[in-house]
């Protein structure tokens, strides 16, 4: 039957949408304008109206701390033990901004071109354009905090470059930029916290969103040490929750990471935008075996002085590095690219990478693979060399030591191999997810009051996010943009107050309970573990670096068998009142099961190939991406319509008003 479909049948489709909040005229204006006309909250009443903030990271922890000190009341959530564990602090190579310190022609135009044409065309102009203009802002936040940016000797702040450009505006510290600006958003948290304005609660994971006439206007959380189950009751809703790159299993993401808190705003009525559109990083430790639970990134400053290459002849792969000579290597993107070299955008450089490997030129171990057509299983090496020879030659180790040590010492530590001596091995792995719930110029999704920042999102990065844009996306709506927008929606506070027994936290509070219930009684056969890692492999195999029609519907198929078995034989331990992990690993792989069928729809649906998402079936004459801008020249927003039913698309139109569309060069 399922061969018989067609991918018309796989969707239904929906009205399309805009976003209404951007205001008119010239881009550089916009930013200024809507602040100005979105309306005010005095300070008496902000004592009076209570935000819910789910997230403790970069956008999180620096939208309950703005919020707060505004003089909002903040209930401020997080999984972790502390708001200092989030995700953002495993970010290490720096934040862009465009401060044109070193004199390049760096200019909020110039950063704004290169984030849409890094992301392929597929990210809205205004969006961009505001997070350009934020940009230099931001460093100034962080200097005043302490943020101890790198700096050179006569002490300036300095800046390195990464993929996708030709300036340097990455400002760094060392390989933990993530963690030193974590600390600060942390430190301005806690002095909220110690104010009274933010109340937080670690150890409480979001499983439901409490709709009321239409708003949101609360959340459920399950306290991950003693399971109860808890309503809290807001008027407004932030998700900061971060991405969705667990779906794939292996990822550069912290275990905990998913997608539950945005799944559970999605089954409500919120939009997901471009749920296929997920970022492949270059530069990872590759896979050594099928009993991790993880991938190691290695920042993409490593790029800026190391040289990525792979023997020219296969024969040669097996071979000590180090005894292949100059002439026999292949330093091939700076053969295929020489205007930006190893610089290219992520992207480019994983797919090459990918396309290294498939011709037999990779290196390091073989691992496993099997086609699902033949069941025919096959060695394939997946690695690539990062070297850094050249630049110890040139600048010495002692100076490749202050810019990258701590890095080299991660890479040493999980490999036994020193990367002074001898070549880093890297490969491409799931980073970041560009998609994300949809949202409006005001950071507001679907859901009238559910607003949505940072990596939760879809606004900024469209097919492909350049390197150091994470941190400032997240930045950048935590302290700046979501303040000046979500005040106009507050100001027409106060709002209905919802009690403990509305009927709407009774039903909410029904469902979370049910839905524990039901995982702890099904007792089947099979761990929670072994079925994300099938869908993980699934989703790589399918829905990663290359997707074909073929591929996607096997994929779909299959994702819904394995749903469907999951639900009927799952083996989940232990009970709700305790501190329950696999418990908690069920609830989110459940989840995944569903967002993973919707992202290979996506994929399915989008037959061009754009920023890391390479339809075999549409690239140019030498290899590369072939997008078709006659066609898929928008937003895919999902309307959700019951689990294993056809999801509804509204298609938002980008209009492309101040940067020319162009099919991407780097070469």
């Amino acid at each position: 039957m399922g061969e018989l479909m067609t991918v018309t049948d796989y969707y239904k489709a929906g009205a399309d949408i805009r976003d209404t909040k951007a205001p008119a005229g010239a881009i550089e204006k916009k930013w200024s304008t809507r602040k100005f006309q979105a309306r005010l909250v005095n300070p008496a009443n902000r004592r009076k109206l209570t935000v819910i903030v789910v997230g403790t990271g970069l956008a999180g922890g620096a939208a309950a701390a703005t919020l707060g000190e505004a003089g909002y009341n903040v209930l401020n959530f997080c999984y972790q033990d502390s708001p200092r564990r989030a995700h953002s602090i495993a970010a290490q190579g720096g934040i862009n901004a465009a401060k044109n310190y070193r004199n390049d022609n760096d200019s909020t135009m110039r950063l704004f071109y290169d984030t849409v044409k890094g992301g392929d065309y597929r990210a809205r102009e205004t969006n961009v354009y505001r997070l350009a203009e934020v940009s230099a802002n931001i460093i100034d936040q962080c200097v005043a905090q302490g943020v101890p940016f790198a700096r050179e000797y006569g002490g300036l702040l300095d800046n390195r470059s990464f993929g996708g450009v030709q300036v340097q505006r990455t400002f760094y510290a060392r390989g933990q930029t993530g963690q030193q600006l974590l600390i600060g958003a942390y430190q301005s948290l806690e002095r909220q916290v110690a104010a009274g304005t933010v109340q937080m609660h670690t150890r409480h994971e979001m499983l439901e969103l409490i709709l009321v006439d239409g708003r949101a206007r609360g959340i459920v959380t399950r306290n991950m040490v003693t399971g109860a189950i808890e309503a809290h009751t807001a008027d407004a809703v932030v998700l900061a929750t971060g991405g969705y790159g667990n779906v794939f299993f292996l990822s550069t993401n912290a275990m905990g990471c998913n997608v539950t808190a945005s799944w559970r705003a999605h089954r409500k009525g919120a939009y997901f935008g471009n749920p296929c559109y997920t970022q492949i990083h270059p530069t990872c430790i590759p896979v050594h075996g099928d009993t991790q639970s993880k991938l190691t990134l290695m920042s993409e400053s490593l790029r800026n002085d190391g040289r990525i290459w792979v023997p020219k002849r296969a024969e040669d792969c097996t071979k000590d590095p180090r005894q292949i000579p100059e002439e026999d290597r292949d330093y091939y993107l700076e053969r295929i690219y020489p205007a930006f070299g190893n610089l290219v955008p992520r992207d480019i450089a994983s797919r090459q990478a990918k396309n290294m490997c498939d011709e037999g030129r990779g290196v390091g171990p073989a691992v496993a693979e099997v086609d699902h057509r033949t069941g025919e299983e096959r060695q394939v090496r997946r690695g690539v060399y990062l070297d850094f020879a050249s630049a110890i030659e040139r600048l010495g180790q002692k100076a490749v030591e202050t810019k990258y040590g701590n890095l080299f010492d991660m890479y040493a530590q999980i490999t036994g191999e020193n990367p002074y001596e001898t070549p880093m091995r890297i490969y491409p792995a799931v980073h970041y997810t560009m998609g994300g719930l949809w949202v409006d110029y005001d950071l507001m999704s679907s859901i009238t009051g559910l607003y949505v920042t940072g990596e939760a999102n879809f606004s900024d990065h469209g097919a492909n996010r350049l390197g150091a844009s994470a941190l400032m996306q997240g930045l950048a709506d935590g302290y700046f943009v979501l303040p000046n927008t979500i005040n106009d929606y507050l100001a027409d506070a106060p709002f209905e107050k919802i009690g403990q027994d509305h009927p709407a936290v009774v039903e909410a509070l029904a469902g979370v309970n049910e839905r524990i219930n039901r995982l702890l009684s099904i007792q089947g056969t099979r761990t929670v573990d072994s079925f994300h890692k099938e869908l993980g492999n699934i989703m790589w195999e399918y829905c990663g670096m290359e997707r074909t029609e073929e591929g996607l519907t096997f994929a779909i198929g299959r994702i819904r068998e394995l749903r469907e078995e999951f639900w009927s034989n799952v083996k989940v331990t232990g009970v709700n009142e305790d501190f329950n992990q696999t418990l908690e690993r069920a609830g989110r792989v459940a989840d995944f099961l569903e967002l993973g069928e919707l992202m290979c729809v996506d994929a399915l649906v989008r037959r061009e190939s754009c920023g890391g998402h390479f339809r075999a079936e549409s690239q140019t004459e030498d290899g590369e991406a072939l997008r078709h801008d006659d066609e898929f020249l928008h937003v895919s927003a999902w309307e959700f319509t019951g689990a294993g039913n056809a999801p509804i698309l509204h298609k938002e139109p980008l209009e492309y008003e101040f940067i020319e569309l162009k099919q991407r060069s780097y070469k």
